[in-house]
């Protein structure tokens, strides 16, 4: 939350005992939002539900208008009714309305000067007309070989400065590069056009209440942060599995991998918050400052990487082809649906404590979570059980699906007799808060809107990202197929993987087999 939006609300609330301490979060000021690639998925299925829901939250200024831009030949209202279809079919027809009428489209190619020439010309009237102020947020919902276009056609067309008394921001979508050299080149290219303070690339995930509320749990607690250092701390793992395959993404997916598509963003977005210092204050580049450290102390250790394949097996009860039997895959092709990788940080917080990272497609559950898992006990009491016997404790938050914050411990069982086992605390959004958690992509709207950025990558911290993963790239393009091992579709991923935390001595937190969550 920046300085100037700042301020405290203590107010009665209806889930807690006591006051509920707010942050004052602004309403966006009036504004045209500019949406290139309007006629994508993206668009139709997260960016306008998520304009509809702040909408209705009251959370938008009375005067901003949408211009969507594509190369289909749509009209307005070809294009609202297009929009519609995302919206939820339960809607009020009255806000329905309303928010459609805000809507309007362009036609054009993306690199045209004239289309250009055309939104400067419809930006300039919407100003007159609708009192926008000069405030434009460009939204790039593109593939990624056009960001580069057309953020030197908005530089162009001057559309990149802002008029007097206005503001010009862009956002863009992951992924932000394909290596250094290419996040390198497409910062450059940005930085042409725009002050860094103005860009917002995207990351999904940071927008999810569970990884807002990391930082919270840590800073706004004092019982955890004494122990969260390698003193107490034996691993950190983080899992994101996926149960869908490539479904229709084959084309993209083929020639990006695992790593790319969920290591060099997510979650290593999720390492740098859980292992960051303390910000001096919650304010954009004092949070992203911090989580730079981090990851610019971050390597892959020694034999700390396994990259994997589905091969066929079940999904949801049925049969389920293999990677290469996909249609739009190359036969041949070696991509990895699956890592796992070993992280250290070399820093005084959080040296000798592994950081174990896994990710895949095909999976057996769809689960993404983080565990920290806390040493033993040093000596047990409890004779003749030995500390070993012990279950150590485990905080998880998990992600999705069920958002929530889980705490494992050791109790007794009722009765005479000393019988231990382990439960669990469970802390559940929805059944706490009484509504489900909204669309991360609402949250990430809202704050480019008001000028946020804390929640957005820096291009310092895409590079930092990108160098921790390019040697396992590099040396897995030039091994081809050695060492590409495989899992059944449908299962929790290949031997390999759990080979690498055999040696160490320890196994995958089985959250996603095993512990069930209350919520």
């Amino acid at each position: 939350m920046k300085e100037e939006n700042a301020g405290a609300d203590v107010r009665a609330s209806k889930v807690y005992s006591k006051a509920e301490l707010c942050l004052m979060e602004p309403k966006a000021p009036s504004c045209a939002i500019v949406i290139f690639g309007a006629t994508g998925d993206l668009t139709k299925r997260k960016l306008m539900p998520s304009l509809f829901h702040l909408q209705n939250e009251g959370l938008l200024p009375a005067k901003w208008r949408v211009i969507g831009v594509g190369r289909r030949a749509f009209t307005d209202e070809v294009f609202r009714a297009q929009m519609r279809e995302g919206l939820p079919a339960s809607a009020d027809g009255a806000k329905v309305a309303e928010f459609l009428a805000r809507l309007s489209y362009a036609e054009g190619d993306f690199a045209d000067p004239a289309l250009y020439a055309a939104l400067t010309a419809r930006l300039r009237e919407n100003d007159e007309k609708f009192g926008l102020e000069g405030r434009r947020l460009f939204y790039l919902s593109t593939p990624p070989s056009a960001y580069p276009v057309i953020v030197e056609k908005l530089r162009q067309a001057g559309l990149s400065k802002p008029p007097a008394g206005g503001w010009a921001r862009v956002v863009i979508e992951k992924p932000f590069g394909v290596d250094s050299a290419s996040a390198r080149s497409l910062n450059e290219t940005v930085h042409r056009a725009f002050d860094e303070s103005q860009v917002y690339r995207i990351d999904h995930y940071l927008g999810k209440e569970t990884v807002q509320n990391i930082s919270v749990f840590r800073f706004a607690n004092a019982l955890f942060e004494p122990s969260w250092n390698r003193n107490c701390v034996d691993n950190v793992q983080i899992t994101a599995f996926e149960e869908l395959g490539v479904e229709t993404r084959a084309g993209y997916y083929d020639g990006v991998g695992v790593v790319r598509d969920m290591f060099q963003n997510h979650l290593l977005q999720l390492l740098a918050l859980i292992a960051s210092e303390p910000p001096a204050r919650f304010e954009a580049d004092a949070v992203r400052d911090r989580k730079v450290d981090v990851l610019k102390a971050v390597r892959l250790a020694e034999d700390g990487a396994v990259r994997a394949q589905y091969g066929p097996g079940t999904a949801g009860g049925k049969p389920a082809l293999a990677y290469r039997a996909e249609p739009g895959v190359a036969p041949g092709s070696v991509t990895p649906t699956f890592a796992a990788l070993k992280l250290e940080i070399d820093n005084w917080r959080w040296q000798g404590v592994p950081f174990y990272l896994r990710s895949g497609k095909r999976m057996g559950a769809r689960l993404t979570e983080i565990a920290v898992t806390f040493k033993r006990v040093p000596v047990s009491i409890f004779q003749p059980l030995l500390s070993d016997h012990l279950t150590p404790n485990v905080l998880r938050f998990r992600i999705q699906p069920s958002e929530s914050i889980t705490m494992g411990f050791e109790a007794k069982h009722p009765g005479p007799k000393l019988c231990l086992s382990t439960v669990n605390m469970d802390f559940c959004y929805t059944k706490t808060f009484g509504v489900p958690p909204p669309e991360s992509y609402a949250r990430l709207f809202l704050d480019a809107l008001i000028g946020d950025q804390t929640l957005f990558a820096r291009s310092d911290g895409v590079e930092s990202a990108w160098g921790i993963v390019d040697p396992v790239l590099e040396r897995w393009g030039a091994q081809g197929e050695k060492g590409l091992a495989s899992y059944a579709a449908g299962s929790f991923g290949p031997k390999e993987a759990d080979d690498l935390l055999a040696r160490d001595g320890r196994k995958w937190d089985l959250t996603g087999e095993g512990h069930v969550s209350s919520c």
